[in-house]
Formats: C-alpha cells, structure tokens, sequence
C-alpha cells in the first residue's frame, strides 16, 4: 500500500466501524427490526450504518410520521445498549487514540452518550475528552452538524480537520463538512474517501513542532 501524509490540526473520530467494531449486535439489532417491518435485512443494512436510528426509519419508512420512527428508535437505543455481546475494538484503535493523547481530537459519533459509553468500554477504549453524540445535533449524518460542532469544540477551521470514518453516511458527512477524510475498512472504501486503510493499524500519527498533526496514512 502506498502511504499518504495528510496534515491536519484537529482529528474527527466515527465510532462504530471506525474505532468499535459493533457489526454483530447492529445486525442482530436491525434484521430483528426489519422482520418487524416486512423489509429486506440486507437492504436494511444497506441504510444503517452511520446514521441515527430514527433517520435510517425515516429513509425506510418513509410514510411513516417521525414522531413514530423518535419512540422506536429510543426502544432500539435500549436494546443496544444493554447488549455488547461481540463489540471489540477495530484493530490498532487502542493505540491510535493513546497516540492522540494530548493532540486535539473529538469522537463524532451518530450514538447517544449512554450506547457509545458502553461500546466504548466494552471495547476496552478511553473515551476522548471532547465528544458530540446524538444529543449534541439537530441532524444525522449525512448532515455536516456533527463534525462542523467537534472542529467549533476544537477551536479548529472545518478544512484544517481530518475525519476517520466508515459509512457511506459519516464520508459524505465529513465531505459535506469541508473535510477530508480517512476512510476505515471495505465498508468505506466504495465511498470515495481521500484516502483508506483496512484497520487502524494502518495509521500513524506524528505531532509537528508548529502544533500541527501528520497523519501517515497506509502504514503498518
């Protein structure tokens, strides 16, 4: 793999897929949903990833009221959170974020506090200082709100931010953001992100002496 050198001042941090891997219990989760529905899983899962629970009802159900698609999605919410069963980190997340210690960086996830506090334990993974979940936006992903609030916590300009992601959602979210953007394993990889890796192990961060951080992307 060639290596690409992204310089960047602030770093925006997806978590499921990117930091958490948590495919077994969002495919449990979601076909049980889907069956509900009469819909296809695999169409479903096609939709979800990324995306707040009641955005991805509203793009399947699109008839169906959102004041309907807000209380399922708060039983979803439930049933994730109660069941970490298979959440594991993605591979060199542990040492990506110790690497980021001291260097500005925000979790941007489309989670609430409590689902991304529980997969983040029970990846076994600190959860980083700044952190903007579900509550913290009037829009999902793949609206920009998201990663433009953690560049504003940051007190960094939007084109000075590298954001890691998977999702075809969270890549158009980072883009639409004024971002670039580091897409993270085969799921990201069809969505045109500037650069990807198949893990976090294929990703190395230096701190420069003017404050600003080098992503070397494609690194083992």
């Amino acid at each position: 793999m060639t290596a690409t050198v992204l310089t960047a001042r602030a770093l925006l941090l997806d978590m499921d897929g990117t930091l958490v891997n948590s495919d077994a219990v969002v495919e449990r989760i979601w076909r049980r949903w889907s069956e509900r529905h009469g819909l296809d899983g695999d169409e479903v899962m096609k939709v979800v990833h990324g995306r707040q629970g009641h955005a991805s009802m509203a793009v399947l159900l699109p008839d169906r009221p959102m004041k309907q698609n807000l209380a399922d999605n708060e039983r979803m919410l439930a049933e994730e959170t109660a069941d970490v069963e298979g959440v594991v980190e993605v591979p060199g997340a542990a040492a990506f974020l110790a690497s980021l210690q001291g260097l500005p960086h925000a979790l941007v996830t489309s989670a609430d506090v409590a689902l991304s506090t529980v997969r983040m334990a029970a990846a076994g993974l600190p959860l980083p200082a700044v952190r903007v979940t579900a509550e913290s936006v009037g829009a999902s992903k793949p609206d920009p709100e998201g990663f433009l609030k953690g560049a504003a916590e940051l007190g960094v300009a939007p084109a000075d931010c590298v954001v890691f992601e998977d999702s075809g959602a969270g890549i158009a979210a980072g883009r639409a953001a004024g971002m670039r953007v580091v897409g993270v394993g085969a799921r990201a990889a069809v969505h045109g992100p500037d650069a990807v890796v198949r893990d976090l192990t294929e990703v190395r961060v230096e701190a420069t002496a003017d404050g600003s951080i080098r992503v070397h992307v494609g690194e083992a």
